[in-house]
């Protein structure tokens, strides 16, 4: 089976860590956040994959090759311009090689999902479906757009984001295309496939299929779903063959250092060559590559960039710190604040508390 992977957004929302790094090749767990759905692609099935590129492009190319690290086989179609996610789909389907009738597997470079994309191909087969989609449950259904189906799945509706939605299923964005289906997008233009081309199936009659699983799924795509989904594959509560090493809820990569009375734990990732002091601690944390937090400093629920530099005594909830950037001692960073690559902060600059 042939798989499409949309991967061209410049990930606005995890800015600054995406300045420099496309969200799909963020370090999440020890190899980049894409490296996940490819390693349970290969496992349902698929051995060829089209990029779907703009953003960055090259950086895929240096990642990941023609794939066959990963036993896999990697072509790439960049957009000029965005197109948008079914114009996305349609660009890329010019490398593919299935017939009209095949089922192509399409997956969003920022998800994280254990689901049986095997029993939904399956499905999908089963009803000979224009396109299959796989629809997950959230306790919330008012930040998503809900999906309802008949009792034998078929979608009834696609309905925007609603004060009062009519179910709790949401689209998790991994479809199964027939492949015919995707060679009708309109070309060369941007295209929704959620806003336009969906309800456009619907509304012709064609059989369009909801695959509900409540497996575990989560949008990479703010800095607090990128420490969750990096903590939860650290600690096991979502599962990657490619995850390995982890010891007591903490994933230390080569030439990592922990000082004996540090305390890390809670899904942290203390990268390559990264360094954590005496009496810090590092809670549910990522620290990429080289950073560096000092003695007594306290890093809770945040991203600390490569080769960025906490000082003794900082203390950090809910941030996110720029590759290269320094917070001086007695700094107190909280609430969803960012700092920018290479910023240095002098000390006590920032501060919630009013003590010293």
């Amino acid at each position: 089976m042939e798989a499409i992977l949309l991967v061209g957004g410049q990930g606005t929302r995890l800015r600054p860590l995406t300045l420099s790094t496309p969200k799909p090749l963020l370090p999440m767990a020890g190899v980049p956040l894409l490296e996940h759905q490819l390693t349970r692609a290969r496992e349902a099935g698929v051995r060829r994959l089209v990029f779907a590129t703009s953003y960055r492009a090259s950086m895929f190319t240096e990642a990941f090759g023609d794939g066959s690290r990963l036993g896999l086989e990697i072509v790439y179609c960049t957009e000029e311009e965005p197109l948008g996610t079914a114009g996305a789909i349609r660009n890329a389907a010019q490398a593919l090689t299935s017939g009209p009738s095949d089922p192509v597997l399409v997956l969003n470079g920022d998800i994280l999902s254990s689901h049986d994309l095997n029993a939904q191909l399956a499905e999908h087969r089963k009803v000979d479906a224009a396109v299959t989609l796989h629809l997950t449950l959230v306790d919330d259904a008012r930040r998503y757009g809900a999906v309802p189906t008949a009792p034998d799945g078929r979608v009834l509706a696609f309905v925007e984001k609603s004060p009062n939605p009519p179910t709790n299923q949401v689209n998790a964005g991994c479809y199964i295309f027939r492949r015919s289906v995707i060679d009708e997008i309109p070309e060369g233009r941007v295209v929704s496939a959620e806003y336009e081309v969906f309800p456009a199936l619907l509304a012709a009659g064609e059989p369009i299929y909801g695959y509900v699983e409540a497996a575990y799924w989560l949008d990479v795509g703010t800095p607090a779903a990128f420490v969750k989904g990096a903590s939860d594959l650290v600690t096991g509560a979502m599962t990657s063959p490619v995850v390995s090493g982890a010891e007591h809820g903490v994933l230390c990569l080569e030439g990592a250092f922990i000082a004996s009375s540090a305390q890390v734990g809670g899904g942290t990732t203390v990268g390559e060559g990264a360094r954590v002091g005496e009496k810090a601690r590092v809670e549910s944390s990522v620290l990429f590559d080289g950073a560096v937090v000092e003695s007594g400093a306290r890093v809770v629920r945040s991203v600390i960039g490569k080769n960025a530099r906490i000082r003794a005594g900082a203390v950090l909830e809910d941030v996110v710190i720029g590759d290269g950037a320094t917070i001086g001692p007695g700094n107190e960073l909280r609430n969803g604040l960012r700092v920018w690559p290479g910023v240095e902060l002098p000390p006590m600059a920032v501060r919630f508390s009013h003590d010293a």
